[in-house]
């Protein structure tokens, strides 16, 4: 399993229960008078790679540790300071006895301390006059796989028409965080976009939602295809893949709705809260239901919906479901003229009639969830193409 600095920094904290802990480059240490001591105070750690190749997947952190305690007045009175600095110490080298067994308990052991790289160093010299303190340097070596294994990107694999991502060619203002324009990375120009400032949905940048990843957050908000869905007039088969986070029933991430033919295309929730791949061609229908005894509300997945002509194959993968290659057909759903070409798609609704004479298209299903990722072919790409893709993916975004 790589290890992350995020990973180390939450193990260090766990593991200092005598006080208050913190992470970060602060220097004055008691500007906040309600800091519990004694204190931990883990510093951003330098990196490198000491060599790198295919099989190297280890990385060298050299951290800087300080704790700190009071030597007021009080403690003056009753404790020497020579005890109170061997107390400190004490503390200290258990905490990173402790830290070092939490990686060190099960094989194989993928962190380890460099050899003699622990130096610890009295600071006689701090902010506070009050204070005593620690400084504790040394080396953690952790297994990375920082170069292997490699990920195949979605432009790598043929048949590309759109990819449109939350952290990549968004175009938002920086006080309102809302976003007017996503451009497509797959270079065929099928970008998203939305020129009413009261329907754009906001974006969040690291830090934020179930993932830590840049996100878009989704009320009653969409974004509208620049093009029609799948521009090539003579393919009729695609694949969309989204990533994504919905959080109530009756919700759609990717909707297409064709009035005029009566068409549609849907990737999101039913009324139960089931997440539901969903195609219809006049009478004809396709529909897929997953999970299909409990809800996924409110956790992010990855979902794939291929069409090849008369049957629909659904993939769900989520970090409690994992639906691969689950196929509905329908004999009668095809025909030569059957396109999904002729309107534009939506992220975050989809489109209905609204029941009048003559009908009009309305919104509906309107997403209330966050949106990562969202990649569509104009081919079904066969197994050993999409595991590339969902591969690609949940390295990027650890659902599963």
């Amino acid at each position: 399993m790589a290890i992350k600095l995020t990973d180390i920094v939450t193990v260090m904290k766990d593991k200092w229960t005598y006080g208050d802990k913190f992470f970060g480059y602060t220097e004055e240490f008691n500007d906040n008078h309600k800091t519990f001591y004694p204190s931990l105070l883990i510093t951003p750690p330098d990196s490198v790679f000491p060599e790198v190749g295919l099989d190297n997947g280890w990385e060298n952190y050299t951290f800087e540790v300080y704790f700190s305690d009071l030597y007021n007045r009080t403690a003056q009175a009753n404790e020497s300071i020579e005890q109170r600095w061997e107390n400190l110490q004490d503390l200290g080298t258990e905490w990173l006895d402790n830290f070092l067994k939490y990686y060190q308990a099960e094989a194989p052991i993928t962190g380890f301390l460099e050899d003699e790289s622990v130096s610890i160093e009295r600071n006689k010299e701090v902010a506070n006059d009050q204070l005593i303190q620690i400084k504790m340097t040394f080396t953690w070596r952790v297994l990375s796989k920082c170069f292997r294994p490699q990920s195949t990107p979605p432009n790598e694999i043929s048949g590309l028409t759109s990819w449109l991502r939350a952290d990549s060619n968004v175009s938002f203002k920086i006080p309102t965080k809302k976003v007017s324009i996503i451009g497509d990375g797959s270079g065929a120009g099928n970008g998203v976009a939305q020129t009413n400032n009261s329907f754009q949905p906001l974006r969040y940048s690291y830090g934020g939602g179930n993932l830590n990843k840049t996100m878009l957050t989704f009320k009653n908000n969409s974004l509208v295809s620049d093009n029609n869905f799948v521009p090539s007039s003579n393919q009729k088969n695609f694949t969309i893949i989204e990533v994504s986070q919905i959080n109530t029933a009756d919700s759609a991430v990717f909707g297409y709705y064709d009035l005029g033919n009566d068409r549609r295309i849907e990737m999101g929730t039913d009324s139960s809260g089931m997440y539901k791949f969903y195609m219809k061609n006049n009478s004809e229908e396709l529909s897929r239901f997953f999970p299909t005894t409990y809800t996924d509300l409110g956790k992010p997945h990855i979902s794939v919906l291929r069409f090849q002509n008369v049957r629909i194959i659904c993939d769900y993968l989520s970090a409690d479901w994992k639906y691969k290659n689950e196929d509905f057909y329908n004999i009668n759903f095809y025909s030569p003229t059957t396109t999904f070409n002729d309107k534009k798609f939506r992220i975050g609704c989809t489109m209905n009639s609204d029941g009048n004479v003559p009908p009009s298209e309305i919104s509906y299903k309107h997403l209330d969830g966050d949106f990562q990722e969202i990649i569509m072919y104009d081919k079904t790409l066969n197994d050993f193409e999409l595991a590339k893709v969902v591969d690609y993916l949940n390295k990027k975004y650890k659902i599963y």
